[in-house]
């Protein structure tokens, strides 16, 4: 394979034409897996556009809460754009070659979405906090506009480091292996290919992770406190199981998402109890099966959302 050089500081840094995606080498019938995802990203993308459309097509819906859910769908078609049609090209069509700078695009936009879900959780959860803990003060504070603000922040944050960390990967020099093992231009296994020093590129993963993470989910579990707190001090028990239930969805998508994921770093980085291909499974599931769920669990679970998309079904068969 030819290699690529440029000069950076007057030493040769070597760039391949691209990189090889190896992950799943033991699994047999692997075919089966990548089918299934194909079908998840067909729900992702419908399920997800649909609901991006009812909101948008009702002004009752156009809420804090609305935007947030918005935010939350983009992310989810976005993420599961990056991963699952390259994963169907690379191991069921058996076309593994990524191109150098589609490996980097790739990682870019798969880091900056994988954060974002994270954000977009917590984005949710501060929603549901104002919405129960400062019920008063939500139509002023909690608006659609200061929302959108704060995930344009969050959107500018996420883009803006990435782009950064993606950018020093052009600072390495891959002079051995283009054997990426993993089922995607993965950020780590792509820097430990390299043949110069990559101490930056780790810590950066290493920090980056835990805050894109733990930050969020902190926030998360800070939140739901105040928010048992206040509902705990209601003296009606009606009163109680209805502010508990607007939070129910919003539960169940962070369980879905934080859960697999903290058990696969607690299991493969600490105990290493974990296959390596094993890992490379999990984590694929882990990220592409979320975006898939969300949208539904949003729609049978937010009465508004599930009424306006019954009245869209009523309106499309009387049309026809």
């Amino acid at each position: 394979m030819p290699l690529l050089k440029t000069a950076v500081n007057d030493s040769a840094i070597i760039h391949p034409p691209g990189f090889y995606i190896i992950g799943f080498e033991t699994f047999h019938n692997i075919s089966v897996y990548f089918i299934f995802l194909a079908f998840v990203y067909v729900i992702t993308i419908v399920f997800n556009i649909l609901l991006i459309y009812i909101i948008a097509c009702d002004h009752h819906l156009h809420t804090a809460k609305s935007v947030a859910i918005v935010n939350l769908a983009v992310t989810d078609i976005i993420l599961n754009t990056c991963t699952i049609p390259s994963m169907i090209k690379v191991f069921l069509l058996k076309d593994n070659f990524v191109p150098f700078n589609l490996c980097l695009a790739q990682m870019y936009f798969y880091y900056a979405f994988a954060a974002m879900e994270s954000f977009a959780l917590a984005i949710l959860a501060y929603d549901r906090l104002m919405a129960i803990c400062f019920p008063m003060k939500q139509t002023s504070i909690n608006t659609p506009r200061s929302m959108i603000c704060i995930v344009g922040i969050t959107w500018i944050y996420n883009l803006g480091r990435d782009a950064y960390s993606t950018k020093i990967m052009t600072r390495l020099s891959f002079c051995k292996s283009v054997r990426v093992f993993s089922y995607f231009c993965d950020y780590a296994p792509v820097f430990r290919l390299a043949c110069n020093d990559y101490s930056l590129h780790w810590s950066l993963a290493s920090n980056f992770s835990m805050i894109n993470l733990m930050g969020p989910f902190t926030f998360i579990i800070l939140s739901y406190i105040s928010i048992l707190v206040t509902v705990f001090r209601m003296k009606s028990v009606s009163s109680r199981v209805k502010a508990l239930a607007t939070c129910v969805e919003h539960l169940i998508l962070v369980a879905l998402f934080y859960i697999p994921i903290f058990s696969i770093f607690l299991i493969g980085l600490y105990l290493r109890l974990i296959d390596p291909d094993q890992r490379v499974l999990s984590l694929s599931l882990a990220s592409c099966i979320p975006p898939c769920i969300n949208p539904i669990v949003y729609s049978l679970k937010t009465k508004e959302i599930k009424v306006r998309a019954l009245a869209l079904v009523r309106r499309t068969k009387t049309n026809q």
